[in-house]
């Protein structure tokens, strides 16, 4: 397995590999990550060893780092040759990120059956440059058939969360959870575990804005920005956490979500089925965030304010959410079509007509 750099990339891997043991105690799993991202981490504490290469993308900038990216590629084949050697796969999984490039082409090249998994709706510079070795394509999103040949593609969705997956009946459990007001709409802010400076921005300056709504406020800033903005729990109607660890009650508590727009975001949303209104971030590849928004959107399954535009969209729209039953239930019943609840199995399974087939 082989996925990392970012939790878009390390936690569908580990949600496959979760779903592969159940499915196989006794098969043996060895993860292959970037040897200084946060995978190194990450996947021990879920139960999994791990290999670390010396990999890492190229800048967009010119810059002094780009001179070494060569020299590391070269060192990442040949561990990866090594690691294959040694571990001896029967299959070979990448989610994106630095290092599933090597390894995955390595495999490849050997015969081994290779699977990559894509989350967003624009494809990563890693898979797109696996496409052509590997055996199987998951993908989130259709119409990915412009990255990828048409006929490996198949569309899975992302590996979620499972417990997000039922919270309808979580709602009165939520409200005590967070001790909230059952008569008042319940707003759930979101910009990642690290946070998002621009929607934390105009969190805090919306702050008397939400209360002249009559809405009450879970605001998960991020980590990095939690001291700067936790004075606000004094607030009665606004909650401000760093980290959000009961994801399935918070869903379960809200009425409209804030929220950026990874790719397991917007998928873990899709399955929740609340109205969302996307904020993307525009400081990512390929501004993938706004065309995973987008791809949303598009289907009347919720709204997208881009940062440069929030200053003259944000209160007119979100008011106009706020006060329609019917426009929440309509994108809330669009939002929930696009869901695929059971994409760790569905990418299982394509994994075993991989090994079926050796």
């Amino acid at each position: 397995m082989s996925g990392g750099g970012t939790g878009g990339h390390i936690y569908p891997a580990i949600a496959i590999a979760n779903e592969l043991k159940a499915r196989h105690p006794q098969a043996r799993f060895l993860f292959v990550g970037a040897q200084d991202r946060m995978e190194m981490q990450k996947v021990p504490k879920a139960g999994y060893e791990i290999e670390g290469l010396w990999i890492s993308g190229i800048q967009r900038n010119l810059t002094i780092k780009n001179l070494a990216f060569p020299f590391k590629l070269i060192h990442s084949l040949s561990k990866s040759k090594k690691i294959i050697k040694g571990f001896k796969p029967d299959v070979v999984i990448g989610t994106g990120g630095y290092a599933s490039a090597p390894l995955l082409r390595v495999a490849s090249r050997k015969g081994i059956p290779c699977l990559i998994q894509e989350q967003n709706s624009y494809a990563g510079v890693a898979n797109k440059w696996l496409a052509k070795t590997v055996n199987t394509i998951c993908v989130a999103y259709a119409e990915m058939e412009k990255f990828f040949p048409k006929e490996k593609i198949v569309l899975t969705g992302n590996p979620v969360r499972q417990d997000i997956v039922s919270i309808s009946e979580k709602r009165e459990e939520a409200i005590g959870h967070f001790g909230l007001d059952k008569n008042k709409k319940t707003l759930l802010v979101l910009g990642g575990s690290l946070g998002a400076r621009t929607i934390n921005q105009l969190v805090e300056k919306s702050i008397p804005f939400f209360e002249n709504c009559n809405v009450q406020v879970i605001w998960q800033t991020g980590a990095y920005y939690f001291e700067m903005y936790k004075r606000h729990n004094d607030t009665k109607f606004v909650q401000v956490h760093d980290f959000l660890y009961q994801m399935d009650l918070a869903y379960a508590a809200a009425d409209v979500v804030i929220s950026r727009a990874g790719a397991l975001s917007v998928s873990e949303l899709c399955i929740v089925g609340k109205p969302v209104i996307f904020i993307p971030s525009p400081n990512v590849a390929e501004d993938h965030q706004n065309k995973n928004a987008l791809a949303v959107a598009k289907e009347n399954a919720a709204l997208l304010i881009e940062e440069k535009d929030l200053d003259i969209l944000f209160e007119s729209e979100f008011r106009i959410l706020i006060n329609s039953e019917s426009k929440r239930e309509e994108l809330s019943n669009n939002i929930k079509q696009l869901a695929k609840p059971m994409a760790s199995k569905a990418i299982a399974d394509e994994v075993e007509k991989l090994l079926n087939n050796m």
